[in-house]
């Protein structure tokens, strides 16, 4: 059997494994791509199919996807945010769409803070994200974005400082996160 660049003999099983993997993680995987992008729809759904497609080339080998997932991901947008920088664009969050207010006090904590989270610059996004949603240790996230710790510290120090500027309402949340 002649095989081409583009194909690939998969193993039927691993192939059920990693479909099953991809149904059952996507929703997560979705939502931190969300969060790292700056609450981009489009954007997350490029960064979760690209990790996914990398993944998927090394499915075999890999003993823990979810993680491995995510790395690719923290990677993958480190390198978008990082080449911005040198392109020189200048990243600007635009205010979200004001929609009929939820009531409840958990859809407008959200709300407000993925607003916030967007007049964040990139970095500092990342560096919440993986330091308080994920739970990373200091060292994880600084191996995950190619940084010291002092690097992780301060940024996450400022980040925070900016947040409670930002959305004063989140306040309360952000004590309880330290």
């Amino acid at each position: 059997m002649s095989q081409t660049q583009w194909e690939v003999i998969v193993d039927p099983s691993d192939e059920r494994d990693f479909r099953e993997f991809v149904s059952a993680r996507s929703p997560a995987l979705m939502r931190l791509g969300y969060l790292l992008t700056g609450g981009d729809q489009h954007q997350a759904e490029d960064l979760v199919q690209g990790a996914l497609a990398k993944l998927a080339t090394k499915w075999q080998r890999v003993s823990a996807p979810e993680a491995y997932t995510k790395q690719i991901m923290y990677r993958q947008q480190v390198s978008w945010w990082r080449s911005i920088g040198r392109r020189g664009e200048v990243v600007q969050a635009m205010p979200p769409d004001r929609a009929q207010e939820d009531r409840t006090h958990q859809s407008e904590l959200r709300m407000v803070l993925r607003g916030a989270l967007a007049r964040l610059t990139p970095r500092q996004r990342a560096v919440l994200v993986l330091r308080y949603l994920e739970d990373l240790p200091e060292d994880r996230v600084a191996e995950a974005l190619g940084c010291s710790v002092g690097t992780v510290r301060s940024t996450a120090h400022r980040s925070l400082a900016r947040l409670r500027q930002i959305a004063p309402e989140l306040a309360t949340e952000l004590e309880a996160a330290r």
